[in-house]
C-alpha cells in the first residue's frame, strides 16, 4: 500500500481522487466558477494564474470566502496562449530573458519558452509569482505549471528547489518530451545540481564522489525504513486484474498489458 495514503488514514481498498481546476483567475468567470465548484464539492483544489488581470479579484474572493478554506495553489505561468487577451511576466521586461514575444507578452507556445527562455530569468519569475500570491494573503497549498512549460530540463530543478524550500507539494509531469525518455538511466545516478543543473554529467561512477554516494544510500535506506516504504523489499507485484506498462517499453503510448486475475 502507498505509505502516504496509509499515513492519511486510508485503507488498502480505498481509492483517492483529487479533482483539480487550473487556470483560475485567467478570466473573470473562472473566479466565481472555482468558488462555486469548491463549495458544491465538485472539485477538490485549484491553481491560480498570478500574472493574469483577474488574479487580484481571485485573491480578494478567496481571502474573504466564508466556509472551509479553499485549496488553492499557484499555476506557474510562462505562456500566454490567447490572441485577443494576453499577459506577461511580473518580474522583468528584459527581452534578453526570453520571456517576452514580439508583442511584449509571454510567448504563446510552451515550446518557444523552453527553447528561448533563460533559466536565470525563469527562476525569478516563478519565485515572483509565488511571492505575489503569498503577499495577497493566499494560503498557497501547492505549485504546478501552466501548459507544462516548466517541465523541461532547463527549469525543473529550480521548480523543485523552490517547492522544497517553501515546503509546498509540486506537480510533476512526464518529461519524455523534454528528452528524459531517451536518456540512458543507470541503477544509480548522482549529479551536482549547482554546477550541472540539467544533469549532463553523471557522477555515480566517479571515485571522488564514492563517499557522497554511500552517504546518500544510507540516508535513502533510513528514510524508506522510517516511512515503511514497501519498495525497500524489492519490486511490488501488481494486483491481479490490473493493467501495467511493459517494463521494457520507453514510450507512454505503448499499449497496456493486463495481469491475469
Amino acid at each position: 500500500m502507498n505509505p502516504a495514503l496509509k499515513r492519511l488514514g486510508f485503507g488498502e481498498r480505498d481509492r483517492v481522487v483529487i479533482i483539480h481546476a487550473d487556470d483560475v483567475g485567467m478570466c473573470q468567470a473562472s473566479v466565481q466558477a472555482f468558488i462555486d465548484l469548491m463549495d458544491f464539492g465538485l472539485v477538490s483544489s485549484g491553481a491560480a494564474m498570478v500574472p493574469c488581470p483577474w488574479f487580484p479579484l481571485l485573491a480578494q474572493e478567496c481571502c474573504g470566502h466564508q466556509g472551509p478554506p479553499l485549496d488553492l495553489g499557484v499555476h506557474l505561468t510562462l505562456t500566454s496562449e490567447w490572441d485577443g487577451y494576453r499577459w506577461g511576466p511580473i518580474s522583468t521586461r528584459d527581452e534578453a530573458s526570453g520571456l517576452l514575444d514580439d508583442e511584449g507578452y509571454f510567448p504563446r507556445r510552451r515550446e518557444d519558452v523552453q527553447e528561448q527562455a533563460q533559466p536565470g530569468a525563469v527562476q525569478p519569475e516563478m519565485e515572483a509569482q509565488l511571492a505575489r500570491a503569498l503577499a495577497a494573503g493566499l494560503d498557497v497549498t501547492h505549485v504546478d505549471t501552466h501548459m507544462g512549460a516548466v517541465a523541461h530540463l532547463k527549469f525543473v530543478h529550480g521548480y523543485a528547489r523552490m517547492a522544497l524550500e517553501q515546503r509546498l507539494p509540486a506537480l510533476f509531469l512526464l518529461l519524455v518530451e523534454a528528452g528524459w525518455g531517451d536518456r540512458k538511466v543507470g541503477e544509480e545516478q548522482l549529479y551536482d545540481l549547482l554546477l550541472d543543473p540539467v544533469e549532463e554529467k553523471d557522477l555515480a561512477g566517479d571515485p571522488d564522489f564514492s563517499e557522497v554516494l554511500d552517504d546518500m544510500r544510507g540516508r535513502l535506506d533510513a528514510w524508506m525504513e522510517e516511512t515503511d516504504d514497501p519498495i525497500r523489499f524489492g519490486p511490488i507485484a501488481p494486483p491481479p486484474g490490473s493493467e501495467i506498462n511493459d517494463p521494457d517499453q520507453t514510450s507512454p503510448d505503448e499499449p497496456l498489458m493486463s495481469v491475469p486475475a
